[in-house]
């Protein structure tokens, strides 16, 4: 087979094998443990969906009916195997110049039933949608990016108020309302007392705006770039004064044209400036602010630091904030992030974390590559995945087999499709 020289069946089925045994003492039984071992080779795989009906199919099994105890009632841990990809990412991708961003994604549901689910506005859409949201944490540094920590978003009065609603969803009866920045603070935390390897957080508007979070970070002496609307109001040499309003102010000779980083179609360019800000506080404070030399138009970045930065380091970390969106983007099309068709807590928080896992082993293996040629581009994580699922994860298929899961998907439907038209012709 004529690929790069960066593909190694033999080494890939071996790493895989490591991170299965990394996991194999999270499951009580060696039933669950094989069961989530075909788990993550169905979502590594080129399966079209990847919910439990064609993960089992993928996997040769009779029915889905073990994949769906692996995300309801086998006994096991999701925390503890988040903690192993963590750990697994900070082995694989730690570099003292790594950084932690946190965001949020929708997915998208139909229905009141799955824990967290309400009308809320998700990114993913672009608009007010029936979804649930995650806010999760992504670690990013030269050598790739990937998932290490998540939290499902739980609405106060439409969730935590409605206490039997949460018992159908099986929500803890521990769990409290928690704001997105907060949840965010949480998994920014536990990744530090874990000794991840990052000096810098980043985010968006929604956690730039939050006063605890940037306290939070100022209080440990980690330094961030967290993004802010333009009306949000800054200290600037004493007068508290509306983002958008400095930026009118700075004059021509004091915008720096530096590129963001690497995108798709070339370095993304910019022009920068930035202001000293909350003089009288401790560390060092900056307005970042960044313009679209085409359009003109404007974004602002609240910045801390606990020692003085040159503008360039600033400009990187706002830059590498783009680094969540494409590891949500690889998490959904590559792994199945958002292809679950469970709606309780515990079914959420258990697909979501194999996922996570499944996209940490495909950034493992894209950092493991050798050095790039002129030849041929490094392989991508949608490359390694195809690879991995042709010439080391698929099982033998038969067509009296798929032929079986045919049947028997279209008789799940038609009882399903019997069942919904019977509740809805009822008065």
């Amino acid at each position: 087979m004529a690929v790069g020289h960066s593909v190694d069946p033999a080494v890939w089925q071996i790493t895989f094998d490591e991170l299965m045994t990394r996991i194999a003492g999270r499951f009580g039984r060696v039933e669950p443990r094989r069961t989530a071992r075909a788990y993550l080779s169905g979502l590594l795989s080129d399966t079209e969906r990847k919910n439990c009906w064609w993960l089992a199919e993928h996997a040769g099994h009779a029915g889905p009916e073990a994949m769906q105890r692996l995300l309801r009632t086998t006994c096991w841990q999701a925390d503890e195997i988040r903690d192993d990809v963590r750990d697994y990412v900070i082995e694989q991708l730690g570099h003292p110049s790594g950084v932690l961003i946190v965001d949020e994604t929708g997915f998208i549901k139909k229905g009141t039933g799955s824990a967290g689910v309400q009308r809320q506005y998700t990114g993913t859409a672009g608009k007010i949608e029936n979804s649930q949201i995650g806010v999760f944490l992504a670690y990013a540094s030269p050598r790739g990016r990937a998932l290490i920590d998540r939290r499902l978003y739980l609405p106060k009065t439409s969730w935590l108020a409605d206490a039997p609603r949460c018992a159908v969803a099986k929500v803890p009866d521990q769990a409290a309302f928690a704001t997105k920045p907060a949840l965010a603070g949480q998994m920014i935390a536990a990744a530090l007392d874990a000794a991840a390897p990052a000096a810098w957080v980043s985010g968006d508007e929604v956690y730039g705006q939050d006063p605890h979070l940037r306290h939070l970070l100022e209080e440990r002496a980690v330094g961030y770039v967290l993004a802010i609307a333009g009306n949000r109001r800054v200290n600037l040499e004493g007068t508290d004064l509306p983002a958008a309003r400095i930026s009118a102010k700075v004059a021509d000779r004091h915008w720096h044209h530096y590129s963001a980083g690497a995108g798709a179609k070339g370095p993304r360019y910019y022009a920068w400036a930035w202001a000293r800000i909350d003089a009288d506080r401790s560390g060092h404070h900056w307005l970042l602010i960044r313009r679209n030399t085409t359009t003109g138009e404007l974004a602002f970045y609240r910045c801390y630091a606990p020692a003085p930065m040159p503008l360039l380091t600033l400009v990187r970390i706002a830059g590498v904030r783009w680094a969540v969106e494409e590891s949500f983007q690889a998490a959904k099309g590559q792994v199945g992030l958002d292809h679950y068709q469970v709606r309780t807590w515990t079914g959420w928080h258990r697909h979501i974390t194999l996922a996570m896992l499944a996209l940490a082993f495909l950034a493992a293996i894209a950092a493991a590559q050798g050095p790039a040629d002129d030849r041929q581009i490094p392989l991508t994580m949608p490359e390694i995945r195809r690879l991995l699922a042709v010439i080391v994860l698929s099982p033998p298929r038969s067509i009296g087999e798929t032929l079986r899961w045919s049947q028997w998907r279209r008789r799940h439907q038609a009882r399903a499709q019997q069942a919904h038209y019977q509740r809805r012709s009822q008065p």
